[in-house]
């Protein structure tokens, strides 16, 4: 019984965290972006990527500080997770809906600052105790890509229009559309409750914005007291429901907020979103907390595992390396190339639970 009340509590977090995503983030995120004219690449990159990113945000700050820290490995393994999901699994599902047009400079960009912010990691990890100098050079780290970002253009955005569907994938989005539809009085009736809270996204942005960043984070909390009760209840290893069943979860808003976009042709968007939250994760929801435990809690370092860094740094760094190669080639990801993402994903997770 306490195996189905946590997966369906899970389930119907993951569900209201889809609906912030699609009916409130992403309008108020293109608000934002219209108002500042932010290109899309860019505005994927920071502004979406550090919002849909709260819920890994909110878990890290809870398994770092709740029982004294017993359930960091959770944490940890949610953002690693979360890491191979935003790449194999967004990129590829993005590219499925369809065919992603990148600038190069951009993900050339992209690529550099994740593989710097991997660096770092292994180096901070390295003699398993964080300092309070390592935590605040996350920091750092952070705002010196977020100021590249802004102060370095990398030659606009280029898109796919979607006047440009072939028949077939039109007639897709149609029946896409209609099965949606079924699902539409769900979606309105948890829409208009989560208005009253998030006003009109359209005109009220920020106010959207902010509550809709909240209640990401809130929901969060959720979804990790959930895990921890699922894995004890069917025996596994909490770091192994991080690894996969959180992982995905938490990155639901960035998924949603991809396939969104996806869908308007901006394919550039989607991906820079991808490997942006990557980077937010790995330098603040890691870092932020870990400074604020150093500060406040009167920690000299936080002790954190080793044991599997070396393969958790070599699958994050492939990951990374294949989705180049696939943007690389024409500056296009294609469905072909978008199912091979998936199709790595699964051998991943169907690893990580053997493994585990």
């Amino acid at each position: 019984m306490t195996t189905l009340i946590s997966l369906s509590v899970i389930i119907l977090a993951i569900y209201i965290l889809s609906v912030i995503t699609d009916k409130f983030f992403v309008t108020s995120l293109e608000q934002i972006s219209r108002v500042w004219k932010i290109p899309s690449d860019v505005a994927g990159a920071s502004l979406m990527a550090m919002g849909s990113s709260a819920p890994e945000l909110s878990i890290a700050f809870l398994a770092l500080f709740k029982e004294g820290g017993s359930h960091s490995d959770v944490g940890i393994g949610t953002i690693v997770g979360s890491a191979v999901f935003n790449i194999l699994v967004i990129t590829g599902i993005s590219a499925i809906i369809r065919d992603a047009r990148v600038t190069l400079l951009s993900v050339v960009r992209d690529t550099v600052f994740y593989l710097i912010s991997i660096a770092f990691l292994l180096y901070a990890f390295w003699d398993g105790e964080i300092t309070l100098v390592e935590s605040f050079l996350f920091i750092v780290l952070y705002a010196g890509y977020i100021s590249f970002l802004f102060l370095v253009p990398m030659g606009g955005d280029s898109e796919i229009s979607p006047a440009e569907d072939s028949p077939a994938e039109e007639k897709e989005e149609k029946e896409e559309t209609e099965q949606r539809s079924r699902f539409q009085a769900v979606h309105n009736v948890t829409g208009k409750g989560i208005g009253f809270l998030a006003g009109d996204a359209e005109t009220s942005y920020w106010r959207a914005f902010v509550v809709s960043i909240a209640l990401i984070g809130g929901l969060s909390w959720v979804l990790v007291d959930s895990a921890i009760i699922f894995a004890d209840s069917i025996g596994i290893p909490p770091v192994i429901v991080a690894l996969t069943i959180l992982a995905g979860g938490t990155s639901a808003p960035d998924l949603i907020a991809s396939i969104v976009v996806a869908r308007q042709g901006k394919g550039s968007m989607a991906v820079a979103n991808a490997i942006g939250s990557n980077i937010f994760d790995i330098l603040i929801c890691l870092g932020l907390p870990w400074m604020i435990a150093l500060l406040f809690l009167d920690r000299p370092v936080i002790h954190v595992g080793t044991e599997d860094l070396m393969t958790s740094i070599l699958i994050l760094v492939s990951t990374v390396i294949v989705l180049f190669i696939f943007l690389f080639t024409d500056r296009l990801l294609t469905k072909k190339e978008g199912w091979c993402l998936l199709g790595i994903y699964v051998a991943y997770v169907v690893w990580t639970l053997i493994g585990g």
